[in-house]
């Protein structure tokens, strides 16, 4: 008999606060965490602007904080809100440290970007880069446990030794659909009794020189200098692109009869877990979203509902043309004609697009809309797309019952996640 998951402790870092109720008050509010980016110079970059976690540090949750001296953001954030979902969770009490483990959806950390520029200045020689001059200024100049920290493994690796967790140990790095994943395979591991208590979630930062290069070179991003906050606009006609942001979200998942019997608080349970591949290209998705349709039955069938006991989508939305269209189609294609009588939403218009960690914060936000019975907002959403012709929650939070909530998180190179959330009956 396949073991139940439900979801004991919680905890963030997001351009909307740095606890889960600082974040769920700005998302029902329909605040915006998007700003000029201040984390360098991005004044001579197409998109000036992106959504950055404020007034962190990291002192706040360790005693010692000098053993993340050489720790990017993603690690920090990792740290900051981990701490935050383990001491929520109470679990430290009770668990066997055999039978804790980690699954993270977490990304590669901050690019030393200053020096690795200087590297490539220093090495010129008639316009040709000096190999050998470029390695000998990257022994010189490189700091082996910054470079260490950039690793996507480290953050699983910090949260094991922070919490004693000596059980499974694991990192994935989807892209955009990294944590969600992480969150579906960490059930995995519960249901099949290989461990009792996951530590799951993701951390990432790419607001950097490279991160943002990268993703103009790829015109995925929004150029709306003039409006950042009014920038990114999931589903609506005039969206142009996502918002870069940054953070982190973790939940801590257990064995249904483990939470039990230590009288743990339940905030949900997670009841379907959809993956699949759209095997199509490396940045489009499928134009007919058959990927994201299959993921999205893949998990109603595992929660075994039918397609009407949905209470609330929260969509991928990330406000470029081609997602949000394939998206809607794929939400239509896989629910049919109750597509149409179900909620959707997309945080990305506030909170910007945490890349491997959207989909950890998502799902939080999943389980308090049905905690609170309230859904969030698509902010920005001003002119309807014909090809988007769903219910997308305009502007303000709606009051409504949530039982059963899907969350989608689909990533560059066709990687497609959906997660079921249900409320906890006993």
């Amino acid at each position: 008999m396949t073991r139940r998951v439900v979801v004991t402790g919680i905890g963030c870092v997001t351009p909307l606060g740095n606890t889960i109720e600082t974040m769920w008050e700005s998302l029902r509010e329909a605040r915006s965490g998007i700003g000029k980016i201040t984390h360098f110079d991005a004044s001579n970059f197409p998109t000036k602007f992106a959504a950055q976690v404020k007034n962190f540090d990291i002192g706040d949750y360790v005693d010692d904080p000098e053993r993340f001296e050489y720790a990017g953001r993603n690690i920090r954030f990792a740290v900051g809100a981990a701490t935050q979902a383990v001491q929520d969770s109470g679990i430290l009490d009770t668990v066997d440290p055999a039978q804790f483990g980690v699954y993270l959806g977490a990304g590669e950390g901050q690019q030393d970007f200053m020096i690795f520029m200087s590297m490539v200045a220093q090495a010129q020689t008639d316009g040709e880069i000096d190999l050998e001059k470029f390695t000998r200024c990257g022994l010189e100049q490189l700091n082996p446990q910054s470079e260490l920290e950039q690793e996507p493994n480290m953050p699983a690796g910090h949260l094991a030794s922070l919490f004693d967790a000596q059980g499974p140990n694991l990192n994935c790095l989807t892209a955009c659909a990294a944590s969600s994943q992480a969150i579906g395979e960490a059930t995995e591991i519960i249901r099949h009794n290989e461990a009792d208590v996951m530590l799951s979630g993701g951390a990432h930062s790419m607001i950097h020189p490279f991160g943002v290069t990268g993703f103009n070179l790829l015109t995925a991003l929004s150029t709306h200098n003039h409006d950042p906050q009014g920038a990114s606009r999931p589903f609506d006609l005039n969206r142009d692109g996502f918002v870069l942001g940054e953070g982190a979200g973790m939940l801590v998942l257990e064995e249904l009869e483990h939470a039990k019997a230590r009288g743990a608080h339940i905030y949900g349970e997670i009841i379907g877990y959809g993956s699949s591949a759209d095997a199509y290209r490396i940045t489009d998705i499928h134009p007919e979203g058959r990927g994201a349709i299959a993921c999205i039955k893949m998990a109603v069938k595992d929660a075994k509902l039918n397609t009407d006991e949905i209470d609330y989508i929260n969509a991928h939305g990330t406000s470029t043309k081609v997602n949000d269209r394939v998206e809607s189609m794929a939400i239509k294609g896989a629910l049919g004609q109750d597509a149409y009588s179900t909620p959707v939403s997309s945080l990305k218009s506030m909170m910007g697009h945490l890349i491997a960690a959207a989909g950890s914060v998502e799902a939080i936000t999943c389980l308090l809309a049905i905690r609170d019975g309230v859904v969030p907002p698509t902010t920005n959403y001003e002119t309807p797309d014909p090809d988007c012709d769903l219910d997308y929650i305009p502007n303000v939070a709606r009051e409504t019952p949530v039982k059963r909530a899907l969350s989608n998180s689909f990533g560059f190179g066709g990687q497609n996640i959906s997660l079921i959330f249900s409320e906890f009956n006993g």
